[in-house]
């Protein structure tokens, strides 16, 4: 990959080396802050839960683009108005999901041990979920920062390959020294023994990091990153229709108005951002229009004036 577009890739300077080594602290699925709490967050609550607070992504890059300039807001548009109204909506159902649970609405499953009646079992699963809240509240926003930083390495080092390459590469790096600061130099821990391993490492390595990070990496680089984040709700889709449907797993009331709420909320700031994309495209062409009308005059101003001297 790295030999492949070593002719035209530009310099690789220690600013570069810095950007790429934080990206791949905050975004690789091999050493990834985002990834260790979303996993300890999906320790403590449902998958369905997780892929719902994931959808705050959206919310929280609009928020961090804000003060680095990648992102404008004017109250005085319906566009600007409908980011700040998707953001606050959107927090909003982030709300209702850590702090209201509600009734299920599904049937009780064989292997929903999470939910219990009894008192002692209840007051351990608020404590679980409000772990499990914070830890998946803190992996959005991590991965939110991992998106500005992407769009600032595309500008910096537009060489889509070899910048994947080198954060997969520091990625490794990063999660071999926690791993034997954990748990010492033995090999027990990276001995894969059952077919489901080696099925899960393989889809998370090829398909996960391999595929699913080159194509963010080039959806931040074409469209930047509030907009590649706009899409991270069909993750909940169908990871809910997965748990109700294979794993049995309740559906509660506050997570389905949360995750309304956040997606709403998420769609408002997409329909602003588009409205803005609009508006700005028709106003450049306003402006090159009106650029070259005075070259057209002159123009015409040299013709009649060549044809009064012929005359």
């Amino acid at each position: 990959m790295l030999a492949a577009c070593r002719k035209t890739r530009p310099k690789l300077t220690a600013e570069i080396l810095v950007y790429l080594f934080f990206s791949a602290v905050l975004g690789q699925v091999l050493a990834s802050l985002t990834q260790w709490l979303f996993f300890l967050g999906l320790q403590y609550t449902t998958a369905t839960f997780a892929c719902a607070f994931i959808n705050m992504t959206p919310i929280f890059t609009f928020l961090v683009a804000l003060p680095y300039g990648l992102e404008k807001v004017d109250l005085k548009a319906a566009a600007g108005v409908a980011k700040v109204g998707g953001t606050v909506l959107g927090f909003s159902g982030a709300m209702i999901l850590a702090l209201y649970q509600g009734p299920s609405l599904t049937k009780l499953g064989d292997g929903s041990s999470l939910y219990s009646s009894s008192s002692t079992a209840a007051v351990g699963h608020h404590h679980r979920w409000a772990i499990g809240s914070v830890a998946l509240l803190g992996g959005s926003a991590c991965w939110s920062l991992w998106f500005i930083l992407q769009s600032k390495i595309a500008t910096k080092y537009p060489a889509l390959y070899s910048g994947n390459a080198l954060m997969f590469l520091l990625s490794f790096l990063q999660m071999a020294a926690v791993a034997l600061a954990i748990d010492g130099v033995t090999l027990s821990p990276w001995i894969l023994t059952t077919k489901l391993q080696i099925i899960t490492v393989l889809f998370v390595g090829i398909v996960g990091s391999g595929i699913g990070f080159l194509a963010m990496s080039w959806c931040v680089e074409q469209r930047g990153p509030v907009f590649t984040t706009a899409f991270t709700p069909l993750i909940q889709i169908i990871a809910a229709a997965i748990n109700v449907i294979v794993l049995h797993e309740q559906l509660h009331l506050g997570i389905v108005l949360g995750s309304a709420l956040v997606i709403m909320g998420l769609y408002f700031v997409l329909w602003g951002k588009s409205k803005e994309a609009s508006s700005s495209s028709s106003s450049s062409s306003t402006g090159k229009e009106e650029a070259a009308m005075p070259r057209q005059l002159y123009s015409q101003d040299q013709e009649t004036t060549v044809q009064m001297q012929t005359v």
